[in-house]
């Protein structure tokens, strides 16, 4: 009988290792293909000491630089962005983040307010799938579900992908057990150039008053960091596209000014930042390039620094040691992305 408890054991011990590899084999890699979806799980890999945190959308992870933040003011901060990153999700990544460390600044852009409800799967796997297990990773799946999706498909991500079998490359192999970085703490580089020449023109909204939902999580995350002691900071970057409407900005101005929250539209300081939309975006207006994420992130760095009291650490050797490695990494990442460029 024992005998036979072992075998039954050991049996579903294989099946269990065969199934979590043909999981892994499976999933995306998001490595050379769009690289967004292996943004979220490389929060995990740093290290959890940071003073600032960024939460939001394409408008952050592409916007705003920790390094260049590092550098010029000392500012220890992280960027847990993701594409079309939804407020519920932002909401539990910060819930997720803060079984890690408490930030003393939670930075987050506005743009997600547009969305009423889920959208898009690939979206939000995108930011779901690269959480660790938890109950926040649970409640941000049941918050972003469309109605044809089930929960067991995010528990069990074969049941998602098991159809991949013709679609598998190299790239699944070679990333089977280990993923390259693709962000600098959160933040994606590009150093290419293409001006904002053809930005489509805004079209006439039917209703231009947020909806309930994206509203009431705004309100989760304000309460979260009242709860936390946190300081709660509202942007909007400045991307040209999608277009921001004055009736939002008006709705967001307003709320800010309930709660008594800062609110910075860099769209209206764009020209004081010293955006140039010809040379400083990598896709039309929609990002910031380098040279753009660069300037923005000076100019918020001295707000944060001069208005709302973020520490200079570069003299604290514990922070020093750590972020030293990061930005010869990150010059380093800039060559190389420049050498590329002129293949």
């Amino acid at each position: 009988m024992k005998k036979k408890l072992i075998k039954v054991i050991a049996t579903v011990c294989v099946i269990l290792l065969i199934l979590g590899f043909l999981q892994r084999l499976l999933m995306p890699k998001y490595m050379t293909d769009i690289v967004e979806g292996a943004m979220i799980a490389e929060y995990y890999g740093s290290e959890k000491n940071h003073d600032v945190l960024f939460l939001g959308d394409c408008e952050v992870y592409e916007n705003f630089s920790p390094c260049r933040l590092w550098e010029k003011y000392g500012i220890s901060s992280y960027v847990r962005g993701s594409a079309q990153q939804l407020i519920w999700q932002s909401y539990y990544l910060l819930e997720d983040t803060l079984r890690y460390e408490k930030p003393q600044t939670v930075v987050f852009n506005i743009m997600s307010l547009m969305h009423a409800g889920p959208e898009n799967e690939a979206y939000n796997r995108m930011t779901i799938d690269g959480m660790r297990w938890s109950s926040s990773k649970v409640k941000s799946i049941y918050a972003s579900m469309l109605e044809d999706e089930k929960f067991m498909d995010y528990l069990f991500p074969i049941l998602r992908y098991h159809t991949r079998w013709s679609e598998l490359t190299a790239e699944d192999f070679k990333y089977l057990f280990q993923r390259d970085k693709v962000t600098y703490e959160g933040y994606y580089m590009r150093v290419d150039v293409k001006a904002a020449e053809n930005v489509p023109r805004p079209k006439r909204l039917g209703n231009y008053d947020f909806a309930e939902y994206p509203l009431s999580y705004m309100d989760k995350i304000r309460e979260l960091c009242e709860k936390e002691g946190i300081d709660l900071i509202l942007i909007k970057a400045p991307s040209l596209y999608p277009h921001w409407y004055d009736e939002w900005d008006a709705q967001v101005v307003e709320y800010a000014e309930k709660y008594d929250l800062p609110y910075y539209n860099f769209l209206e300081t764009a020209d004081e930042i010293g955006v140039d939309f010809s040379t400083d975006t990598y896709d039309g207006g929609l990002h910031m390039n380098l040279s753009g994420a660069e300037k923005l992130s000076d100019y918020f760095g001295k707000i944060l620094v001069e208005n709302h009291n973020v520490p200079d650490r570069r003299t604290e050797e514990s922070y020093a040691s750590v972020w030293e490695p990061k930005l010869l990494e990150y010059y380093e990442g800039i060559e190389e992305r420049k050498r590329a460029l002129e293949q």
